[in-house]
């Protein structure tokens, strides 16, 4: 008996040809459950998402939590979903959440599950303010058109780390046998058990946003226009209310893309840090409109991108670098020029990944808060903020390079609805100055040293490709060790998060958690210059980040920029080694 005819047919067409290659694709491997839940492309079988592995999923993370808490009946937890929807599987985002739900009501658990598609910073927000103890979203945030995933958050309102991953893929194991009733989502909705959060959260997240709201009469006076795209996701009406919310006159929607579209027709990837051709239509608007700042969210609208037209009629695309520094340069003026915070400047808080730029670190040192960086995701940032908060701190901003922004704390997770709106007024304000938003990043630049990034990535479809470089680079000049040099450039400290290693330590011991799973070396060289290498949790990628930090008063960019490109191309020449690795560049 098939409970979802169409992936059943796909199975039975597959077994009518003897297709054993696409079957052992199917069904050789069971998705692996990490800290970022799932994330696969919709289909049949055990490695993709679909209505048994969902069900499956939901019955291990379900035990798990009566395991964890003795309060779930009371407490519940949280489902949310995206627009995604897969025709010829039968999957979407909505009738996964919809099982999803099914399983917990199943159980007697309260389950507080979104009507209509919603920003995947709703559901932590509901976490911590319905005290609930946990959450799922559903959603594969940018990634192409055929994936879709499954995003766990804890009580404490940030996503999963470890160990939680291994005890819930543990549970998903030992409950694969379908629960009776597991399909039947339509119980769900008579029961008492199933409560809709829409409209309370619609209203309270942009009361709690506008904690950050400090220049409402600017605000309703600017002349200052927007252009904004959701990308086919969900953004539109979120980043509309938040608009509403500051006094800000609405932005202009980009027509073909306002609406939630899972073909996502307009663009090549439906992800904004690819830049300028997510942006097309965006810059058509704009010049039409006479709009100066484009603000373009990821479909989940967890993520935001921004670009601003230059006196030169070019338009500048901020990188998730930059517009951090304006971000964190930002929240800390107006924390310190209108902050009812009583706090003392030393209870001050802001973090940022270790790929990301240490432009909050030298803020941080100069205005005398702390700064402190994270592992990779936000994951780490969501837990560590909220550590820091229960001990009373304040923890006034969270960036990673991959464009995310956490500007508020009553979401512990990137949000990009809260940023845009931020990032709205920011411009406002400048406004009133004459400054734009390039002018303000030299500003703030200036003051507190240049900090220039580069980042890109080689594609690599080989695991065993990727293990012979890092192990090349760990046994550089013989066994055991790392490179001295990358072309005429001196390393001066090596950090190895895969081993364990710091060369800067005292007992050469990293401070950060290390991780076996996944490689990541981090090069730090004589000229100022850090550049980290890691491979990709969700995408067969090896990415790069590069930084080189001036003091303040070295202001000649041009120079700065000059060897950096240097330090990147024989990073890449003799640590990536392209044509002997066969490896794919980013493709611009």
């Amino acid at each position: 008996y098939q409970q979802n005819p169409k992936t059943y047919a796909i199975v039975k067409q597959l077994l009518a040809e003897g297709n054993a290659g696409e079957l052992q694709k199917y069904f050789g491997l069971r998705m692996e459950f990490g800290t970022a839940g799932l994330r696969a492309a919709m289909g049949a079988g055990i490695s993709h998402m679909n209505d048994l592995t969902i069900i499956q999923t939901t019955q291990g993370f379900c035990r798990y939590l009566e395991k964890n808490f003795s309060d779930l009946k009371k407490r519940g937890v949280v489902i949310g979903f995206d627009a995604r929807a897969h025709l010829s599987s039968g999957g979407s985002s909505k009738r996964f959440a919809r099982l999803a739900a099914n399983t917990f009501i199943s159980q007697g658990v309260p389950v507080y599950l979104f009507s209509d598609i919603i920003p995947t910073p709703f559901v932590p927000y509901t976490v911590t303010h319905l005290k609930l103890c946990a959450g799922i979203m559903v959603t594969a945030s940018h990634n192409p058109k055929q994936d879709n995933g499954y995003k766990v958050y804890w009580e404490n309102g940030a996503q999963i780390i470890s160990p939680h991953d291994k005890g819930i893929s543990q549970a998903i194991e030992q409950n694969q046998e379908p629960w009776p009733q597991a399909w039947d989502d339509k119980l769900i909705d008579s029961n008492p058990l199933l409560h809709d959060p829409y409209a309370m959260v619609n209203k309270e997240y942009f009361k709690d946003i506008q904690k950050q709201c400090f220049y409402r009469n600017i605000n309703k006076e600017t002349n200052l226009k927007f252009v904004h795209t959701s990308v086919h996701g969900v953004g539109h009406k979120f980043v509309q209310l938040a608009f509403k919310a500051f006094d800000l006159s609405p932005p202009f929607a980009v027509p073909e893309q306002k609406d939630p579209d899972p073909d996502f027709p307009t663009v090549k990837y439906p992800n904004p840090e690819e830049g300028k051709g997510v942006l097309t239509l965006s810059f058509a608007l704009a010049e039409k409109d006479g709009a100066r700042i484009i603000l373009a969210n990821d479909p989940d609208a967890d993520r935001l991108a921004v670009a601003e037209k230059q006196e030169s009629g070019e338009w500048k695309v901020f990188s998730g670098n930059e517009l951090g520094a304006l971000l964190g340069w930002w929240i800390f003026t107006c924390w310190k020029n209108n902050s009812r915070d009583t706090r003392a400047i030393k209870d001050v808080y802001m973090l940022s990944s270790t790929v990301s730029s240490k432009i909050l670190r030298a803020i941080a040192l100069k205005e005398g808060f702390h700064f402190e960086e994270t592992l990779t995701g936000f994951k780490w940032m969501g837990n560590r903020a909220k550590q820091l908060m229960d001990q009373g701190k304040a923890v006034l901003f969270a960036f990673e390079e991959a464009i995310g922004y956490m500007c508020c704390p009553a979401v512990l997770d990137k949000d990009g609805v809260s940023a845009a709106v931020i990032t709205a007024e920011m411009a406002s304000f400048l406004a009133t100055r004459n400054l734009s938003l390039s002018q303000q990043l030299k500003a703030v630049y200036d003051e507190y040293g240049f900090h220039i990034t580069k980042a890109s990535y080689f594609i690599c479809h080989d695991p065993k490709v990727i293990q012979q470089l890092f192990d090349n680079l760990r046994n550089f000049d013989g066994k055991n060790t790392y490179p001295k040099f990358c072309g005429r450039f001196k390393v001066s400290g090596i950090r190895d998060l895969t081993t364990g290693y710091d060369s800067s330590q005292p007992d050469q011991k990293a401070i950060l958690p290390t991780s076996k799973s996944s490689q990541m070396i981090t090069f730090t060289f004589a000229n100022g210059g850090v550049a980290t290498m890691r491979t990709s949790g969700t995408e067969p990628k090896i990415k790069y980040y590069s930084e080189l930090c001036a003091p303040p008063g070295n202001s000649d960019v041009e120079q700065l920029k000059k060897e950096l490109d240097e330090l990147v191309n024989a990073l890449e020449k003799h640590f990536f080694q392209p044509e002997k690795n066969k490896l794919q560049r980013q493709t611009e």
